[in-house]
C-alpha cells in the first residue's frame, strides 16, 4: 500500500517538475524579449525585482514559507536577467565575507561577485564602470554605523540602488586537527566587538585578539597556522575548509547588519521604498532642529540619523538620514526641498526599495 501511495507521490513531482522546467523556460524567453526590446542599457531594475518579490510573498500560501519563495524566485530573476547580460558586483573580499554573502542574497548566484581588498577600492571599480554595482555594509544592530562606507558616499557619485539585511552568526574556527594550544584570534574589528563577552568568557585572557580586514581574511591565516583561530562565517568556514569549535558566538542573539546596493542609475518608486540624503549645518545652537524641522513638518518618517565629522566644508558634521518614501512622492519631495533652504549642504544618496529578504 505504501509503496503504492510513494509511486503516486513521486509520478506527480516528476510531472509538477516537467511543467515547472516548461513554465521557467517560458519566463527566461519573456525575459529575453524584454531585454531586446530594451536594446541594451540599464538591464537591472531594482523596483520591479522588488514588486515581483513582494508579489510572490502575497501569493505564496505555503507549505513554503514566504521568505522561502522569495529566495527561490530571486535566484529565478537572477538566470533570466544574465540572459540579457550577467551583472558584476565588488565586494569587500577574500571570498566568503558577509559582504559577498549580502551580494549573492541580493542578486543571486547568477551575478558575477568580484573581491576587493578595501571598500574604497569597491567604490572605485563601480565608479569607473569596470563593475556595475558595489555592495558596502552601512550598520550593525549591535556595533552601529560602518564609518568608512559613510565616508566614501559623502564624495562619491553613486546613487543607492537597493539595501539588503542580513542575519549575522559568527563562529570560531579552526584548521582541522590543530593540537596546538590556542595563542591567537584573527577577526575583523566589528566581529571582535560582536563576540567580546563571548571570548571573555571562553578564551584565556593570553590568547591574543588580531583585528584583520575582514572576517574571510582571518579564516584564511587561521587556516595557515597552527594555534590560530579566526572568527568567522559558515561561507568562510567552507571555503577555507575550518572546523567550527564554537557556533553562534555572537553576544546579540539578534546580531544583523544592513547593506547598501550601489550605481550609477536612479531608482522608480516601487511602493515600499526609503530615501537617503546627507546633510550639514554651520555648527551654531539649534543647527539640528533647523534640519530635522521640515522631515517632522511635511510628515515624513525618518527611520535613521547618524552624525560624522566633516571632513572639508564650513560645517564641523555631516548627518545621514533615511527616511520612508520615494523622493517622487509628494511629501517627501515637499520635505527635500523645504530642507535645501534651510541647509548648507544636502546630497540625496538615492530612493531605493524597502528590504525584501
Amino acid at each position: 500500500m505504501s509503496e503504492h501511495l510513494l509511486k503516486d507521490h513521486r509520478d506527480a513531482i516528476d510531472a509538477i517538475d516537467a511543467q515547472m522546467l516548461d513554465l521557467l523556460n517560458q519566463r527566461a524567453g519573456h525575459a529575453r524579449a524584454i531585454g531586446e526590446i530594451k536594446g541594451g542599457g540599464v538591464v537591472y531594475r531594482p523596483e520591479r525585482e522588488a514588486q515581483v518579490l513582494r508579489r510572490i510573498k502575497d501569493l505564496n500560501q505555503g507549505p513554503l514559507s514566504g521568505e522561502s519563495v522569495a529566495r527561490l524566485f530571486r535566484e529565478v530573476m537572477s538566470e533570466c536577467l544574465a540572459l540579457e547580460r550577467p551583472l558584476s558586483v565588488a565586494y569587500l573580499g577574500p571570498e566568503g565575507t558577509f559582504t559577498q554573502l549580502a551580494a549573492v542574497k541580493h542578486f543571486g548566484h547568477a551575478a558575477r561577485t568580484v573581491a576587493c581588498a578595501s571598500v574604497d577600492e569597491a567604490f572605485r571599480l563601480v565608479e569607473s564602470r569596470a563593475l556595475d554595482y558595489v555592495v558596502a555594509p552601512v550598520e550593525n544592530s549591535t556595533e552601529g554605523a560602518v564609518g568608512r562606507t559613510l565616508d566614501l558616499m559623502v564624495s562619491s557619485a553613486l546613487q543607492i540602488c537597493g539595501e539588503v539585511v542580513l542575519r549575522i552568526h559568527h563562529h570560531l574556527l579552526r584548521k582541522p586537527e590543530d593540537a596546538v594550544p590556542l595563542r591567537r584570534v584573527y577577526a575583523h574589528a566589528q566581529a571582535l566587538a560582536q563576540c567580546h563577552e563571548w571570548l571573555n568568557k571562553n578564551i584565556d585572557e593570553h590568547v591574543e585578539r588580531i583585528s584583520v580586514a575582514s572576517n574571510a581574511e582571518a579564516a584564511r591565516l587561521a587556516g595557515l597556522e597552527a594555534g590560530s583561530a579566526a572568527i568567522a562565517g559558515q561561507a568562510a568556514a567552507e571555503r577555507y575548509q575550518l572546523d567550527k569549535v564554537a557556533e553562534n558566538i555572537e553576544d546579540e542573539p539578534n546580531n544583523t547588519t544592513r547593506f547598501l546596493v550601489l550605481g550609477h542609475q536612479a531608482v522608480g518608486p516601487s511602493g515600499q521604498d526609503k530615501t537617503s540624503l546627507i546633510v550639514a549645518a554651520p555648527n551654531r545652537a539649534g543647527a539640528l532642529y533647523t534640519l530635522l524641522a521640515p522631515i517632522a513638518e511635511h510628515g515624513v518618517s525618518m527611520t535613521k540619523l547618524e552624525s560624522r565629522p566633516a571632513r572639508a566644508g564650513l560645517w564641523e558634521y555631516v548627518y545621514f538620514i533615511d527616511m520612508e518614501g520615494h523622493r517622487s512622492d509628494a511629501n517627501v519631495e515637499a520635505a527635500l526641498q523645504a530642507l535645501a533652504a534651510r541647509a548648507a549642504f544636502v546630497k540625496v544618496l538615492g530612493s531605493y526599495p524597502v528590504a525584501v529578504i
